[in-house]
């Protein structure tokens, strides 16, 4: 073999070498980044799902029922007045027509102490909740999908609301093998399916699907 033909070998060698290392490598260290980046998002995206939620249980408690849009939210959490109350046991005596005495009579009284703003309430001084539409990540314009209705639970109405966001659109411009594989994945230490869902719109639920590990308190 010519000097030059062993050169040029060398560097076809050092060529390969280099490619599969490479490949080696980023087999190994795409799927730690790509979790790394998708914990992070996840987090994100699950903290204003949980501003979400809290704003929704206001407005049930304040209206008897959720919000079926974003501007309805909003204005509500803007706009909305909480009633503060205290309930205290009474009784007294009242004639029993049938017994023909007086009877103690128990009861409960309610009484109104005053109100208080829904803002000043949830969220203070912050004013994050005017954003409780958006998806808040950099780079995505999306919003988020709402939705609440009535529903006969054995008989029941029963209002419910629903919140989802698709994966493919909180990780989209991540790897695509590694986001159809997140997608399907069915854990007990993940997000299940395709989407992050809070509520539901066929049961009585306020919950999110993620795991326990995004209700702790971040730093």
């Amino acid at each position: 073999m010519s000097k030059r033909a062993k050169i040029i070998s060398l560097v076809v060698l050092w060529g390969l070498a280099i490619f599969f290392t490479t490949r080696i490598y980023n087999s190994i260290n795409d799927p730690i980044r790509f979790n790394k980046i998708k914990n992070n998002r996840y987090a994100t995206v699950i903290d204003r799902l949980k501003d979400i939620r809290m704003a929704q249980i206001a407005h049930k408690d304040v209206k008897g029922q959720f919000a079926n849009n974003f501007d309805s939210l909003v204005s509500f959490v803007d706009d909305g007045i909480f009633t503060i109350t205290q309930q205290r046991d009474s009784s007294y005596y009242a004639y029993n027509p049938i017994y023909q005495i007086d009877m103690l009579q128990e009861i409960v009284i309610i009484d109104t102490l005053g109100t208080v703003s829904v803002r000043d309430s949830l969220f203070g001084n912050d004013l994050r909740y005017q954003s409780l539409a958006e998806i808040p990540i950099d780079g995505i314009d999306e919003k988020f999908k709402l939705q609440a209705k009535i529903i006969d639970k054995n008989g029941f109405k029963v209002p419910v609301f629903e919140v989802k966001v698709p994966k493919k659109i909180i990780l989209h411009d991540q790897n695509k093998r590694l986001l159809a594989q997140e997608e399907e994945l069915v854990s007990v230490d993940g997000v299940n399916g395709p989407d992050i869902i809070l509520g539901s719109l066929s049961d009585v639920s306020t919950n999110g699907n993620w795991p326990t590990i995004f209700d702790t308190e971040r730093e």
